[in-house]
């Protein structure tokens, strides 16, 4: 099953990811990845998809979908360090990953977050993302 990162949702405050279900008066209704627990994020909660995330390379901006198949190809599959590994073993990932990412604006901080979302997406989810064309229109 394809992921679609649009419905994948990050909440600050919160740890892990969500899956967008529907609207709901004032807020939208979700469910965690890891759990399926459902819950209602109100306009309090700093709400943002997966798909509207991307990362500053040498080049420009690169969508987090595109850095999350560069690692799956750096790890050949395989799990990543996790967000407690160090910063020198998460820098040389990156550094194989995506070795133009920008190192003046893209911080250890924001890999710590990618690589937790990345094992997130490869134990619930899927890796095998939604092209724009494959998504439902919006009624």
């Amino acid at each position: 099953m394809k992921t679609n990162l649009a419905k994948i949702l990050s909440v600050s405050g919160q740890h892990g990811l969500y899956r967008y279900l529907a609207q709901a008066r004032g807020g939208v209704i979700a469910e965690t990845l890891e759990g399926g627990k459902k819950t209602v994020l109100d306009a309090r909660n700093r709400i943002t998809t997966l798909a509207d995330i991307a990362i500053f390379t040498d080049e420009g901006e690169l969508k987090l979908s595109e850095v999350f198949l560069a690692l799956q190809k750096a790890l050949e599959g395989k799990e990543a360090p996790t967000s407690k590994a160090a910063d020198a073993e998460l820098k040389a990932l990156f550094s194989k990953a995506v070795p133009n990412y920008d190192g003046d604006r893209f911080y250890v901080s924001h890999m710590r977050k990618i690589v937790d979302w990345y094992n997130e997406l490869v134990k619930y989810a899927s890796l095998d993302f939604e092209t724009e064309e494959e998504q439902p229109a919006e009624a």
